[in-house]
């Protein structure tokens, strides 16, 4: 059972739905049950509710159907509850452009939503803004770890995503709930990342998955279940190996699950992703976006040491 404080927390602290607006819950038969509850206190907060209950779309990424896209272009507040996200399709995006306010709860849990919901989202939208602020001016990040990452990265014209911490309350925001992440698209990126936490579809790691990059792209995946990863993105082409990601957990209330949602807003990660990244203003338009959780990273902005093992300096 999703607790009240937690729905609250959603439609008041975070999308500050107002009772003259419309809001529309878009769920699958996986999430129905989670999507149904929220769609009940939806009904008591605003003027016009609905709920659409579609099949779950094949990967992270891939399109709802296109009466769903249209729907979506009617509604001013909006949770996208499913299994697979749809935070990078085109169908968020032109509803976002058309001023919908949207959260977009990918794989989420009654655990998850009970536990990681209702944080105070001032707080969180100041450490947000923070950690945006240093970024968005950075000429070089490099983030190592003892297991053996090794990456540089460089911003270049990216877009940001998360730097407003979950409150999404001014048309056209959107973002995950729960919500703990600054992340962006690189221009540039370069080296060897070990994934070690989890990875989406393969849940927690007993051993690191390790990424080869260079010039923004995966040329090598080893590991124990290297092969699967390989597969999935072999299924969608080439410009799957994009890298399309760099992302920093700031979610004080969450911990490593194995469900990529929670996990890459942990505190003391960071998650390197391939695939979409048109979240973020990019062109790489493949229906696929895959998030790597590394823990115990160091980051270094421009010779300045931000994080190191895993704790902000």
């Amino acid at each position: 059972m999703i607790k009240e404080n937690a729905m609250r927390a959603v439609f008041e602290g975070a999308m500050k739905l107002k009772r003259e607006e419309t809001c529309l819950i878009v769920t699958d038969t996986i999430k129905k049950d989670i999507g149904l509850a929220f769609y009940e206190y939806a009904k008591k907060c605003c003027k016009n509710a609905e709920i659409i209950i579609i099949e779950p779309t094949r990967e992270h990424g891939c399109e709802p159907p296109k009466n769903i896209s249209d729907m979506m272009l009617k509604y001013d507040v909006q949770l996208l509850i499913t299994e697979k996200s749809l935070t990078h399709t085109a169908a968020r995006r032109m509803a976002t452009l058309k001023g919908a306010r949207i959260a977009t709860m990918p794989s989420i849990t009654e655990d998850i939503a009970n536990r990681c919901l209702d944080v105070d989202y001032g707080d969180l939208k100041e450490k947000s803004n923070k950690m945006y602020t240093i970024l968005k001016s950075s000429g070089k990040i490099r983030v190592t770890s003892r297991k053996g990452t090794d990456m540089i990265f460089r911003i270049g014209e990216s877009k940001f995503f998360g730097k407003d911490g979950g409150s999404f309350d001014f048309p056209g925001s959107f973002g995950n709930l729960p919500e703990g992440e600054v992340s962006f698209a690189p221009s540039e990126s370069n080296g060897v990342y070990l994934v070690d936490a989890s990875f989406p579809g393969l849940g927690l790691l007993d051993s690191p998955i390790t990424f080869k990059v260079e010039n923004g792209r995966v040329i090598g995946i080893t590991g124990k279940r290297a092969e699967e990863i390989i597969s999935r993105l072999d299924a969608v082409g080439p410009d799957a190996y994009l890298v399309a990601e760099l992302g920093i957990g700031l979610n004080p209330s969450a911990k490593i699950i194995g469900n990529i949602l929670e996990d890459e807003k942990v505190i003391g990660t960071v998650h390197v992703a391939v695939g979409n990244n048109c979240t973020y203003g990019g062109k790489n338009d493949v229906p696929l976006h895959l998030d790597g959780v590394i823990t115990e990273p160091s980051i270094v902005i421009d010779d300045r040491i931000i994080m190191h093992d895993g704790v902000f300096v």
